[in-house]
């Protein structure tokens, strides 16, 4: 099994090839150009951060992120986050309610743990005014 020699692959990045670009009718030579491993690579990384960076510029500067996914504009934010208070709100109420209805329906049955209260209150009688 051969090491990694990081000379050979900096030689290997490094070669110098030519690239000629020929009239197939007449074989004279179009463009030339001399190419290594290492500027093809440099060039289609350079070309590919370029176009993603042209692809998010074009959607953050214009109104096209407002097809995106999940983002709208201020007011509907707004809107979405009063709207999603007012729907755990009424979920709050709607689960009270049915508790409620659940306990009376369990005393009105006679079906519940409740002791009843037979001890007498003793209310002070009202003074009657004479006018």
């Amino acid at each position: 099994m051969a090491l990694f020699d990081p000379s050979k692959t900096w030689k290997r990045l490094r070669n110098r090839y030519r690239l000629v670009i020929m009239n197939d009718d007449t074989y004279e030579e179009v463009v030339t150009f001399k190419l290594s491993r290492l500027s093809v690579y440099v060039a289609f990384c350079t070309i590919f951060v370029l176009l993603v960076g042209l692809t998010v510029a074009l959607i953050v500067f214009t109104d096209l992120k407002y097809y995106m996914p999940g983002y709208g504009t201020q007011t509907q934010r707004k809107e979405l986050q009063q709207l999603k208070i007012r729907v755990d709100s009424l979920e709050q109420s709607a689960k009270q309610k049915d508790q409620f209805l659940t306990s009376l329906k369990t005393v009105l049955s006679g079906q519940g743990n409740a002791k009843i209260d037979t001890t007498q209150l003793k209310v002070p009688e009202v003074e009657k005014t004479n006018e």
